[in-house]
């Protein structure tokens, strides 16, 4: 199904550009799935979310990869990254960066912290304290970091990848609604099927028993990254698909189980998302199906449902296919 475009005088992207966007985007998900046996789905998801210059939390059981992908993503790139572990002990400023005073110059100077990298990997974010935790914000939104007074911009691209576990709950501190919101997508791993298990250890390299993330090859510069993030932005999107998501959306906050719904943060991560998953797919428009692929990731997160429904069991991801399930689908038009 093919929409109307936004606009005849919109600036779209080229089919060649985009097709170079689809090369690259498969091209990491062949490198990453390398190691990360049998979850070519999440992989691409994240890659979604590295294409749209989003933030990817990782929820999952310990032992399940979460660090692994991270890891394979950023070595994939020819571009700074730094890793964080994320402790009850971990100052702000050990995240952020800290001013110091140099005797010999009789001058204050900023030294950057972790978070200046194009890639920065978080381990076990909810381990450490809210005031540790809020230092994220400004960064993660703004893309900047604010120290006595003097704003210091991040390199761009910029993606935060958060990892934290779902059990073992005990001296953690789970993160504020405002921070979730921070993040483009939540995915899971889960466990692997008994042939990509077989196949992990078989690659496993022997020598350090850990699966071999420093022989993976280089794919693409944060450069290509950054004019593709561009590329993905001229996706072209029809005035009845942005009807469409904004009512999905809007259906998540009149659902009865729902307390508070997704935000238009949430609708216009949505809109990012969707446009890359259709530039991956090597299509210079999007389609419904983009919003349905996506909702659940982007959106569920963002949720804070009734107490009467978590207590039945309901998630997420059951609201979302439900204002899903609610909301018609636009009919096809004219081609573009």
């Amino acid at each position: 199904m093919r929409l109307e475009p936004q606009h005849p005088a919109a600036p779209s992207a080229s089919r060649e550009s985009v097709s170079l966007l689809a090369q690259c985007f498969h091209a990491l998900g062949d490198n990453v799935e390398r190691v990360v046996k049998g979850k070519r789905d999440t992989v691409e998801l994240a890659l979604v979310c590295l294409f749209s210059e989003g933030h990817l939390l990782i929820e999952d059981v310990p032992g399940t990869g979460k660090t692994t992908l991270a890891r394979c993503l950023a070595a994939s790139l020819e571009a700074s990254w730094h890793r964080v572990q994320f402790t009850p002990d971990l100052l702000p400023s050990d995240i952020t960066g800290v001013t110091i005073y140099r005797q010999n110059t009789g001058a204050f100077e900023f030294l950057p912290g972790p978070v200046f990298a194009n890639i920065v990997l978080g381990d076990e974010v909810n381990r450490a304290s809210p005031k540790t935790q809020s230092a994220m914000l400004e960064v993660m939104e703004e893309r900047q970091v604010t120290a006595d007074g003097r704003t210091h911009p991040v390199p761009r691209p910029f993606m935060v990848i958060a990892t934290q576990n779902s059990v073992d709950m005990g001296g953690t501190y789970p993160l504020p609604e405002a921070q979730l919101d921070r993040f483009l997508m939540r995915v899971t791993l889960g466990y692997p099927d008994h042939a990509s298990e077989v196949a992990v250890l078989s690659g496993t390299d022997s020598q350090s028993g850990q699966p071999g993330i420093e022989h993976l090859p280089t794919i693409a510069t944060g450069t290509h990254i950054a004019e593709f993030i561009q590329v993905a932005r001229q996706i072209q999107v029809a005035p009845q698909l942005y009807d469409y998501l904004v009512r999905v959306v809007a259906a998540t906050r009149e659902l009865p189980e729902v307390r508070l719904g997704a935000s238009p943060r949430g609708s216009v991560a949505l809109l990012r998302a969707v446009r890359v998953r259709a530039a991956s797919q090597g299509r210079t428009y999007a389609l419904p199906e983009d919003v349905k692929a996506l909702a659940d990731p982007v959106l569920a997160h963002r949720l804070i449902l009734t107490p009467e429904a978590e207590l039945s069991g309901r998630g997420g991801a059951d609201v979302i296919a439900e204002a899903l399930a609610t909301v018609p689908v636009p009919q096809a038009g004219a081609p573009l």
